[in-house]
């Protein structure tokens, strides 16, 4: 990896924000860094003269001048995001400004393989600065201090499999994939404008995302939101099974109820979360009764997120979540259970978590190159 330039601190501001903008004039940096022109013009004069920053063209100031516009330059760098799904595995690769470089996608078991692509897409002459991947669990410090892993098996060997492939030398930040998702919708989908939100995914697993101030609420061990460890079930006679509540709300236990109440009448039974929820919107009875069930559980597992959290605003989704049938449902559910709460289904969708990590790479990569300003000055 190509170390980043040190910096003065007026130059490391300068870069920041102009990553921010994407293009900007100097009065424009100097407005939105907070100061002074002069200051400005010299930091972006040492932005350029070590390709951190680059002329690209002009704009009207309004008083018949032409100001000069910049954005970043290439040796800014680009950043990677890595989408370890439990069936797909979705990679980006973005400028530091947040421009789309390169995307690939592909299986799981091909994870290094879609990495590859997307490395290899990227442009030739651009440093990579940062890769996040997001895997299915909370992480955990390696042993000896050397760098994160996932801390269960549960992502363990997907993400063992896929770091061969990524470049040595480069800082790698493992996050939790429903807290990636809880980003996107904050600054890209159904929860903008929204400082405090709860996002609900369910799918193959569950968790949470708790947004709170605009920042995604991670806990002391990393685990805020690992909704699988509440304990159920919670009756007399039985016993709290280990992520006995995941395997109850998945989606896999999902089509198996529904294969043991299909009725032969209503021909083949659906095989897929897509296929139910397709039928039931066609108003197919069967389809309806299991989906109308699943809402009620969902809503239910809301009202224990609210009970904790009162976030106001709940986003449901996940391969089953975010379909629509279940809003009434859930919405119903949470009215006779909790008090009033604001339910919406996810804008992002599938994309949420590699959207939310590659934003979250772009930021971690912009601090890479910022981290030492100062040390000029």
């Amino acid at each position: 990896m190509a170390r980043a330039p040190r910096l003065t601190e007026s130059a490391g501001a300068v870069f920041a924000v102009l990553a921010g903008a994407g293009r900007a004039t100097r009065p424009q940096l100097a407005s939105l860094a907070g100061l002074s022109k002069p200051t400005v013009s010299a930091a972006v004069v040492e932005l350029e003269a070590v390709g951190l920053a680059a002329h690209s063209g002009t704009a009207s100031s309004g008083t018949g001048r032409n100001a000069a516009v910049y954005r970043l330059g290439p040796a800014a760098g680009a950043v990677l995001a890595v989408d370890l799904g439990p069936a797909v595995t979705r990679v980006r690769g973005c400028a530091l400004d947040g421009t789309l470089l390169a995307e690939a996608t592909g299986s799981r078991a091909g994870a290094a393989d879609v990495v590859r692509e997307a490395l290899d897409a990227l442009p030739a002459d651009a440093p990579l600065r940062t890769i996040v991947v997001a895997v299915g669990d909370v992480t955990a410090p390696r042993k000896g201090g050397a760098g994160m892993r996932p801390a269960t098996a549960k992502a363990g060997p997907v993400f063992d499999a896929v770091a061969v492939a990524l470049p040595p030398g480069v800082p790698v930040h493992l996050e939790n994939n429903v807290n990636c998702a809880a980003l996107a919708e904050l600054h890209e989908g159904a929860a903008r404008g929204r400082n405090t939100f709860g996002y609900l995914r369910i799918g193959v697993g569950i968790g949470l995302g708790i947004v709170v101030g605009g920042q995604v609420l991670s806990g002391a061990n990393g685990a805020a939101g690992e909704l699988a460890r509440l304990p159920y079930p919670w009756d007399d006679g039985r016993e709290p099974r280990h992520e006995a509540l995941e395997e109850y709300i998945g989606a896999r236990s999902l089509l198996r109820r529904a294969a043991e109440a299909w009725p032969e009448t209503e021909g083949p039974c659906p095989g897929t979360a897509e296929q139910l929820f397709a039928l039931a919107a066609q108003g197919r009875a069967a389809a309806r009764a299991v989906v109308d069930r699943h809402a009620v559980d969902v809503g239910r597992l809301a009202a224990a997120v609210i009970a904790v959290l009162d976030p106001g605003l709940v986003v449901l989704g996940g391969s089953t979540g975010a379909y629509p049938q279940l809003l009434q449902g859930v919405r119903a559910e949470l009215a006779r259970l909790s008090w009033p709460t604001e339910v919406v289904s996810s804008t992002v969708g599938d994309l949420g978590t590699v959207v939310g990590a590659a934003r979250l790479a772009v930021s971690r990569g912009v601090q890479t190159v910022t981290e030492s300003a100062g040390v000029k000055d």
